[in-house]
């Protein structure tokens, strides 16, 4: 017998080699229905894995982020047989889980056209219809290159797999065969609910330099009302697209003479002002303080900091007097040069030291996405170096920083510890000490956190802030990183009370994260229509007609006088089309001027959301406008 520790701390006593499925069952015959595959020890495995000796078991369901990836991984390969099923002559390249769903990629002739993805997805039915047992095995690199002797991009994989020294895996469904890891689902039958929802180019392996293939993309649910629930949050997130709105909006364009590299147009300069001024006050009153750090450091200092040995193939080098230099792709190393500017006593502890870094990283071009996913972005870092006996109210205030700033958008959000990497600097026993101060701050916040194994920053654990938007999706943004390597390879010092010197601890820490990616989440999150106070354009002026002009720019100056971000309509076009073209532009609030307003010294307000709220002193809808800014108010 072997005792298997369950999620709620509970032991079970099974017999050795009994299988993941196997537990989920005597636990349960709900949970053993409802079971796509396993943690076992921290890692995922199939529900058919025999559990030979003392362990820890999570059984994973559809409802777990690991157990979709499991569920989609065995959609993919449904895909794969149907297209096989379809078009036989088909070249096979990979099929993996992805977030929201998965994809295969195919080398065939001719792409999928929609009505091919629809002949597809019919297959697909069949397919699960049929309940086919997914049956894994191994076979020898030689065996492996003969079962798979057509397919080009299979035998590319065994290579590199067989260079390894190791044995081949293979999953087996029905007529169909696949070079893979697993884990999977035991047969086809749980896939209930599929949709195909594009087809696109995708070289292989992201390199330019390789074959174009035809990369399919699906989604698939145990429920139909599972799936039509996301295929709706789908359409939304179509509609709230940020590339779609940034251009519509006039926020920011992309530029072919810069892939990568956002433009802000000044509307989009006006929201990322508003933000940085956000961020500068707030953290004023938190007591940081604010430097600037180069752009281009030597590649010696990145070469100390660790970054050239972990990070080198994501930066932009150059070379000045024939020394290598580096873009910087963090601000760290720089904040470490600027904490060793003068001496420091435990009296000047903790200091925290914020910038907003404009920073470079490599991205390949399949990779880039809008402002999500970019090659240069404005990084809101903060370093706070501290004495040992500092570190845990440090972490707390941060978290409360975070959170401040998230319920102020109106997100809420997850926590999560991220611990060790295989590549890592440093000792072992520092970084159990860095992990326990991040755990014990987080736990005495009574704040609930999950677990990534192996997933920390190389040089410090981490807690990851993953904010949830307004149709549910989640985005990883603040970040808290415990570092006890850097002070450490830079030689920061304190003189300590007792007068001796002493190494700082330290914190990398980003609220906004990219400022860029942040704008992106926020388009998407209010749909363009930005809260009053983040608008780019609160108020829109549009008088009835031409002899209302005058009238119209001295109010216009008014309300820029107070403050308002306004802007006046004064093209000779009707009322009603000039009132739909400004709700299309978003624009919080719009005061129409005509000759009764003139003579009452009046307004009439519309409301982006409320809609014709009437007449309105202007002092009163300034004093009204000003109130709401002043709070933040997520509704006008």
């Amino acid at each position: 017998m072997i005792d298997v520790r369950l999620k709620d701390g509970s032991v079970l006593q099974v017999e050795a080699g009994s299988t993941v499925a196997d537990v989920a069952k005597q636990i349960s015959m709900g949970l053993y229905r409802n079971a796509v595959g396993g943690l076992v020890d921290g890692a995922v495995a199939d529900l058919r894995q025999p559990l030979e000796h003392d362990c820890a078991l999570e059984v994973l369901t559809f409802a777990d982020d690991a157990g979709k990836r499991v569920f989609w991984h065995t959609a993919s390969h449904i895909l794969a047989q149907a297209v096989q099923h379809l078009y036989p002559d088909t070249k096979f390249a990979i099929g993996p889980a992805i977030d929201g769903g998965f994809y295969y990629d195919f080398d065939l002739e001719k792409p999928f056209t929609t009505e091919d993805l629809e002949k597809i997805e019919a297959e697909m039915k069949k397919i699960v219809k049929a309940a086919l047992p997914l049956e894994r095995f191994e076979l020898s690199p030689d065996e492996a290159r003969e079962l798979m002797k057509d397919q080009p991009y299979k035998l590319e994989l065994i290579a590199e797999h067989a260079g390894k020294g190791e044995k081949i895996s293979f999953f087996k469904q029905g007529d169909f065969c696949d070079l893979c890891a697993g884990p999977h689902l035991m047969d086809t039958s749980k896939v209930k609910a599929i949709k195909l929802t594009s087809s696109t180019g995708a070289y292989w392996r992201g390199d330019s330099g390789k074959a174009m293939l035809c990369r399919v993309y699906g989604t698939a649910f145990p429920k139909a009302s599972e799936l039509e629930a996301h295929l709706t949050m789908l359409e939304e997130a179509k509609k709230r697209d940020h590339r779609k709105l940034g251009k519509e909006l006039k926020l920011f364009a992309l530029m072919e003479e810069g892939p990568g590299f956002p433009f802000f147009l000044p509307k989009g300069m006006e929201l990322k002002n508003t933000l940085i001024d956000y961020w500068r006050q707030i953290h004023k009153e938190a007591g940081y303080v604010e430097i600037s750090t180069p752009m281009i450091l030597s590649r010696t200092l990145w070469e100390r900091s660790g970054h050239w040995d972990h990070y080198k193939d994501n930066m932009y080098t150059t070379v000045i007097d024939e020394q290598d230099y580096s873009i910087k792709p963090m601000n760290c190393p720089g904040g470490m040069l600027v904490y060793k500017t003068q001496p420091r006593s435990y009296r000047d502890l903790p200091l925290r030291v914020g910038e907003l870094g404009l920073v470079h990283r490599h991205e390949l071009s399949g990779a880039l996405h809008g402002l999500m996913r970019v090659r240069c972005f404005t990084q809101d870092d903060a370093h706070i170096f501290m004495t040992p006996d500092q570190i845990k109210d440090e972490i707390k205030g941060v978290v409360q920083l975070i959170d401040k700033v998230y319920n102020l958008f109106g997100f809420t959000y997850n926590i999560e510890l991220s611990t060790m990497p295989e590549d890592h600097i440093g000792d072992e026993k520092d970084w159990e000490v860095a992990t326990q101060g991040l755990v014990s701050a987080i736990e005495e916040m009574g704040r609930d956190y999950s677990i990534n194994e192996g997933d920390g920053a190389f040089y410090g654990p981490k807690l990851d802030f993953h904010l949830v938007d307004a149709i549910g999706r989640t985005w990883q943004c603040g970040t808290i990183q415990l570092d006890m390597q850097m002070p450490e390879r830079f030689e920061l010092e304190y003189t300590g009370e007792d007068g001796q010197k002493h190494r700082p601890v330290m914190i990398h820490r980003v609220v906004f994260g990219s400022i860029e990616r942040f704008i992106g989440i926020l388009i998407e999150h209010f749909a363009g229509a930005f809260p009053l106070w983040l608008a780019p354009v609160q108020v829109k002026i549009i008088p009835i007609s031409d002899k209302f002009h005058e009238q119209a720019k001295a109010l216009e100056s008014q309300l820029a006088a107070a403050g308002l971000k306004v802007e006046g309509d004064y093209r000779s076009e009707k009322m009603g089309y000039k009132i739909r073209e400004a709700q299309m532009e978003k624009i919080p609030y719009m005061l129409v001027l005509g000759e009764k307003e003139v003579e009452s010294g009046t307004v009439s307000v519309r409301s982006r959301k409320g809609g014709d709220l009437g007449a309105m002193p202007v002092a009163d809808f300034i004093a009204m406008a000003e109130q709401q800014i002043a709070d933040k108010a997520l509704d006008e």
